[in-house]
């Protein structure tokens, strides 16, 4: 093997680099050997990446066993369900790109020859695959699992009852006693949230993209067989060093059609549309927003998971994991089985040892789908010219026509859904939480959450240029492009317009006649930027368009 971390320490000259290592416990055998990095995101703020820090533990066991020299780093994790509604909730997106950034730094100057990163929370996932693609080196992907249930009257509930129970508790159909007894048992113990939100969403690309093996994101983490997968993916990355199989080996094209097959038949969350244009674009391999449409369009709904189905993620690993959801991807020709996995086998071979448990109904026979096309449209139209993204799991309806109710900013939109200033029919238009104009694209579950528990889901839509989380369910759009920051249409929206969104035809329509928007947008103009310096006021200047993944690039030129 020719090894790029002999770089740093082998030869005369890397005498001092050898010393400072032999001075926390490394050998002249240890240094001899391929290191591996182990990319950590471990945080005490949250249950989603709690139990990483012992998972790592057994990571590095499986590397020194397959001849490796592990050596562990951390980088950051910011909880969405914490934060959210909050101006916290503005740092989740941009934390993705730092995460990418410490990940490719510290490879970069340590010259690793392979990386294993642990992840759990929703960005951690995308900004280690980000970095792995920018690198370009062996690497495998560890998701730590989901949360188990929590259990109240009966019934499974998560994190997603909690907010919706705080929408019903405001509009009187809750009490304060049933709302803390949901609050005191949705979240059992530790654990990434337990629907196919957007944790879980990312956790089954990373299977079907094929850089974490097949196998192993769907055990729960406080499952012990969690262990056993930990080092098994220290098993692995050796082997990637020693074939020389690197990231972008794995990540063709064909392996995120793949991907985002897998994201349409779970009903997963519409960060997927994110987050994969973003790694496409470390990747290097074309793909735009409009390209998810076509593979949605084709692929049924049929895993039966929360937050439009009955059963949450873990019931994913009882029914036999997500290698089943491969096979039937393979089933229905939905999915390529020539593509490469981070094992060196390929996406067939690595579904064909998935072993199905005789009985589930979670992962539908083909034959008995939910729904006939995934659960993600793309719509375009006056209103998002760059296209918005609409999630069409957990309900039927397809057109929605009503007046715009303004609001620029989270915060009041939430106050007057839960002081009943919403009424059946309005359009909620939620501006400048894009990318730039937030900054940070928050997420809106809070005020998804509460128009849902006010008993509105069927009756309100919600347009944003802000995110929703994966536990968002209703008539809701977001990813509106160009963002208000921007100039783009939705700047222009003025209470009572009329709005028409129709996911049949593919479009979503301000209706006022051409010349008064642009009389409006030629009369808009910026607002002063939130913040002038820090992190906030790089990622500003930096962040392309929803349409694009928001991702950052040198230069907007």
């Amino acid at each position: 093997m020719k090894l790029q971390s002999h770089t740093i320490t082998q030869g005369r000259d890397r005498a001092p680099a050898r010393a400072m290592l032999k001075g926390i416990g490394f050998t002249d055998d240890d240094l001899a050997k391929p290191i591996i990095g182990v990319a950590n995101t471990w945080i005490e703020t949250m249950p989603c990446n709690y139990n990483l820090r012992e998972l790592a533990v057994k990571v590095k066991e499986g590397i020194r066993a397959a001849g490796g020299t592990p050596m562990e780093f951390n980088t950051i994790a910011i909880s969405d369900g914490v934060t959210m509604g909050t101006e916290g909730m503005k740092t989740s997106l941009v934390s993705r790109e730092v995460i990418a950034d410490s990940i490719e730094l510290l490879v970069r100057g340590h010259m690793f020859d392979g990386v294993v990163a642990l992840v759990a929370c929703d960005k951690t996932i995308p900004g280690a695959a980000m970095a792995m693609l920018r690198l370009n080196i062996p690497g495998v992907i560890l998701y730590g699992g989901s949360i188990l249930p929590g259990r109240h009257h009966g019934r499974d509930i998560s994190i997603q009852d909690v907010f919706e129970a705080v929408g019903a508790n405001a509009a009187g159909r809750m009490t304060d006693q049933e709302l803390r007894e949901i609050e005191d048992h949705a979240c059992p113990g530790a654990g990434a949230c337990g629907g196919q939100f957007t944790a879980n969403t990312m956790a089954t690309v990373m299977e079907l993209i094929g850089l974490a093996p097949m196998g192993t994101a769907a055990v729960p983490q406080v499952d012990a067989r969690k262990d056993e997968v930990a080092r098994r993916c220290g098993r692995i990355v050796m082997d990637a060093v020693r074939n020389n199989l690197r990231a972008r080996d794995v990540c063709t094209r064909a392996a995120f059609d793949n991907a985002i097959a897998g994201v349409a038949a779970t009903g997963g969350s519409t960060n997927a549309v994110l987050h994969l244009l973003a790694m496409a674009r470390e990747a290097e391999v074309p793909l735009s927003i409009d390209d998810f449409d076509g593979i949605e369009a084709r692929t049924p709904v049929f895993v039966d998971l929360k937050p439009s189905g009955q059963f949450m993620a873990a019931d994913v690993d009882k029914a036999g994991g997500i290698g089943v959801i491969a096979q039937r991807l393979l089933e229905g020709k939905l999915a390529d089985g020539a593509t490469l996995t981070v094992t060196g086998r390929t996406f067939a071979e690595e579904a064909a040892d998935a072993v199905e448990t005789p009985g589930q109904e979670v992962i539908r026979p083909l034959g008995q789908a939910l729904k006939p096309r995934g659960g993600i449209a793309i719509l375009r139209g006056s209103l998002a010219p760059e296209g918005c993204v609409i999630k069409l799991s957990g309900h039927d309806k397809k057109v929605h026509r009503g007046p715009a109710r303004v609001f620029e900013r989270e915060e009041d939109a939430m106050q007057a859904v839960t002081h009943g200033r919403i009424q059946a029919g309005d359009v909620v238009i939620i501006r400048y939480e894009g990318p730039r104009g937030g900054p940070g694209m928050r997420e809106m579950l809070g005020v998804t959450g509460a128009i849902v528990g006010a008993g509105l889901s069927d009756s309100v839509a919600l347009v944003t240029d802000g995110r929703f989380s994966g536990a968002t369910h209703g008539f809701m759009i977001a990813h509106v492009s160009p963002e208000a920051a921007n100039g783009g249409p939705i700047a222009a929206v003025a209470e009572g317009d009329a709005i028409t969104i129709d996911a049949e035809r593919g479009a979503i329509d301000l209706e006022i006649d051409p010349q008064e928007l642009g009389r409006r947008l030629a009369r808009w103009q910026a607002p002063a930027p939130r913040y002038k310096t820090g992190v906030f006021a790089k990622y500003c200047a930096l962040v392309s368009s929803a349409s694009e993944g928001a991702v950052t690039r040198p230069s907007q030129n």
